[in-house]
This record gives structure tokens, sequence and C-alpha cells, in this order.
């Protein structure tokens, strides 16, 4: 069977085919692949993306029954939304899931002991000791992923209206964000009313941006956001996740913000998620799982 591995994420989705020997035949891309928002939407992703890796690679969606798929995606470390996922029709000869944070940890150190935090749409930290997983943060936002690009762009609109209130400084980064809404703080509350976390992850950019250019209100907010990261590698230490990997969109940019104490334990990571996404479909066709499926 050919290996597919998938990396699904808030924002959207990426899939790689792999023959048998670990050969790449395809990539592709798809959707938003969020379980929490909706599991045949976030499935369909999955699917659109696959179907871009199988015709990169010169084959049909017919050849999809003879793919084993490893499927690492946000919000299957929700029991249900795992559960459901894996009942749902699925058109691939053998499929596992597992959550996007544990396969990104499966990636970063090739299977061994280690501990990742992504930082990307939301955050969370993941590590395995000891074959034994340990789960820190990623609730989902509002109530959690604090420091990710959801909680950058969240705290940007919160500073913009703090600044019309006459509550905060009325900066370079205040005066971009108004001119994406007009210039209305009744244009950012209509926008917050049916946003969703990859669209409020659309205004990190520029957050990100402007603190190159020495906004001190963007650095500040950045600097939170650091300290938000530090907090979840210092609890990955303290769980004795002494090798940690830095995973996710943001990765980079948040990385000047880091506390020396977690630079120290920072170390490159072996592979990406696909990798790991790919490692998990190969294990389908052996008995020992590379990987433990989402919980």
């Amino acid at each position: 069977m050919l290996h597919l591995g998938v990396d699904g994420g808030g924002t959207g989705c990426r899939a790689r085919l792999c023959a048998p020997d670990g050969t790449v035949l395809g990539e592709g891309r798809g959707g938003p692949a969020n379980l929490r928002f909706g599991v045949a939407e976030a499935l369909d992703a999955v699917a659109e993306a696959a179907r871009h890796a199988l015709a990169a690679a010169g084959l049909g969606e017919g050849d999809l029954a003879r793919v084993a798929a490893g499927l690492g995606l946000a919000g299957a470390s929700e029991p249900a939304l795992a559960t459901a996922a894996a009942a749902h029709p699925h058109p691939y000869g053998a499929v596992a899931i597992a959550t996007d944070a544990g396969i990104a940890c499966l990636g970063a150190h090739a299977g061994g002991d280690g501990g990742i935090v992504i930082v990307g749409t939301g955050t969370i930290a993941w590590a395995v000791i000891g074959g034994r997983e340990h789960r820190i943060g990623g609730w989902g936002y509002p109530l959690s992923d604090e420091g990710s690009g959801a909680w950058i762009g969240a705290e940007a609109l919160r500073r913009t209206l703090w600044a019309h209130d006459g509550r905060g400084p009325r900066t370079p980064l205040v005066e971009a964000v108004f001119d994406r809404f007009g210039g209305d703080p009744h244009g950012i509350v209509a926008f917050m009313t049916g946003a969703k976390p990859r669209d409020f992850g659309g205004l990190a950019p520029l957050v990100v941006d402007r603190a190159g250019a020495g906004d001190p209100l963007a650095v500040a907010i950045m600097q939170d956001a650091g300290a938000h990261v530090d907090a979840l590698a210092r609890r990955l230490v303290e769980l004795g996740a002494g090798r940690i990997a830095l995973s996710g969109g943001l990765s980079g940019p948040i990385g000047p913000f880091l506390a020396d104490e977690t630079r120290r334990h920072l170390v490159p990571a072996r592979g990406d998620a696909l990798d790991g996404a790919v490692a998990l479909a190969r294990s389908l066709a052996g008995p020992d799982r590379a990987a433990p499926e989402g919980r």
C-alpha cells in the first residue's frame, strides 16, 4: 500500500503521499481541518489535500483504496471528536486518526522521547516520555491557545479598541488595524461576532511585521505571547522533556521573544508533522503503532 500522511490544522492541511520505500510521490493542500468546527468539513478538506497529492503523483481518486492514511488533525485531542472522525466514512484502504500535535512530536523526534510546542493558529504542547504521552494546553480558542496566532490577532483588536476608548496608546499597529476596518470600531465588533480562530489569526502577521519595525504595542503583544509559550515549554521540562522542538507557522517569529531558559531546551526538529503522519500511516502495515491515535 501507499502511505499518505496528513497534517490538518486550523488554517489548512497538507498531505504527502509516499511509496513503501519512503520516496515522496506527491504533495497537496486543502482547507482548514479542525474537527472542532465540523468533522465532515475537516475530513472533506483532508480528502481534498489527498486528491491533490495523488494527482501530483499521476494517480486518481480511485487509488485511495490502496492508501494507508495517517491523519493528524486539530481537535482530535477531544475523545468524542476523534471517535467521530474514525467512524466517518473514509475512502482509504486503512486509516488512523491522531492529533496534529502527536504527529508533530513524532516527526520532530523521529519516534523518540521529546516534546514539542506548536505555535500556529492555536498553541499546544505535547511530549512522549518513556512511551507515555503528555498534553498541555491546546484546549481551543478563546478559552485556551494563549500565545497563538488567534490570540495575537485578538489582542491586536482588543488593544485597538482600547486606543479608540482612550485607554491605550495609538501606535502604527492600531492605525493599521483600524485601516482594515475602515476606521470603524463597529466593524471590529461585526467581524468578531462570527470570527473563527483562523480569522483572528489572519491578523497575526500584521503584529509580527509591526513588532519587527519596533512598534511598542506590537512588541508588547509578542512579548506576552512569548511568555505564554515559555509557560508551555516550562511545563514540558517539569514533566521530563529536556529536548523541545518548536513547530507551527509562528514558531520562527516567536523565537526572539522566548526566555533564555526556554531556548536552552530547544533542539532542531528531525522531521516535520508530515513525516510523523507518514510514519503513522506506515505503522498500519505492521503490528507496532508508531504514534498514538487521537484521544
